[in-house]
């Protein structure tokens, strides 16, 4: 029996418009009457999360940026977290700035961003169709160099990197690989979101990583709950859809890939019969 379901929200729990629908809802609420604990695993900042959650009916913890902290949602505080250190955000937003190429940064709270593109674009609209108190906080900056290297207080959780263009996307990681004590996530396909307005349909395609600082992974913090719940691996059940979803999928007792889900991640999972 598994003890423990950890589930991505973007392509996985959320439809394309970035909603829980009734029938999921349902089954996961189902799930915890049983005693099992479901856990959100997701690249969002606190915020963003704490809405859904509730709305599913998680009430213990969830898993943020990627696996950079674990939220106690009874506790109101973070009880796991590798952050960013100010000097590599400022030395990555130097090289962003240099080469003209959209970034955002991911505090714990907050997005910080230079513009309304690509997946801020998203969450924005996102934001349209809930009250103010469920909403994705965003920051628009103007010099986020500076706003970083003033701001005393902030914790930083990722930076993720966008692009329309391929060519100019692909010099830029190679660009920020260079960079010690961080990781680079490995996403080669275009991530296309989808985003309503009025009666008409917008798709919004783009490629993207997201920076971390070393050894940050869903799975690492799903294997410190592991320890604080006793669970034991072959109870643990993870369902994702990205390559940010992928060491969990392939490390838990059983790994769901969604159906639609990247060509990696359906390709490498494939050998661990995960589906």
């Amino acid at each position: 029996m598994y003890k423990l379901v950890a589930i991505d929200l973007d392509g996985t729990m959320l439809n394309q418009y970035g909603a829980v629908t009734e029938n999921t809802k349902k089954v996961i609420k189902n799930t915890i009457q049983k005693g099992i604990e479901v856990i959100i695993a997701s690249g969002r900042p606190i915020d963003s999360i704490q809405t859904i959650a509730k709305e599913i009916g998680s009430r213990n913890y969830f898993i943020a940026g990627n696996g950079a902290l674990i939220y106690d949602i009874q506790k109101d505080e973070i009880i796991y977290d590798k952050f960013l250190p100010k000097q590599k955000i400022l030395e990555i937003i130097k090289i962003c700035e240099e080469n003209s190429i959209s970034y955002n940064v991911y505090t714990d709270q907050t997005i910080l961003a230079t513009a309304l593109k690509y997946n801020v674009l998203y969450y924005q609209k996102e934001n349209l169709k809930k009250e103010e108190s469920k909403q994705t906080k965003i920051s628009i900056i103007d010099n986020m160099y500076e706003y970083v290297k003033n701001k005393k207080e902030e914790k930083y959780l990722k930076i993720t990197i966008c692009d329309d263009n391929k060519m100019v996307f692909q010099s830029i990681i190679r660009k920020l690989r260079k960079i010690e004590g961080i990781e680079v996530l490995d996403v080669s396909h275009m991530s296309r979101k989808t985003i309503k307005q009025g009666t008409e349909e917008i798709t919004i395609e783009y490629y993207y990583t997201e920076i971390t600082v070393k050894n940050v992974d869903k799975w690492y913090a799903i294997e410190y709950l592991m320890q604080k719940l006793k669970i034991q691996k072959e109870e643990v059940m993870a369902i994702g859809d990205n390559v940010n979803d992928k060491i969990m999928i392939q490390k838990a007792g059983l790994g769901v890939v969604m159906a639609g889900s990247t060509p990696e991640v359906t390709r490498d999972c494939r050998l661990y019969n995960r589906f």
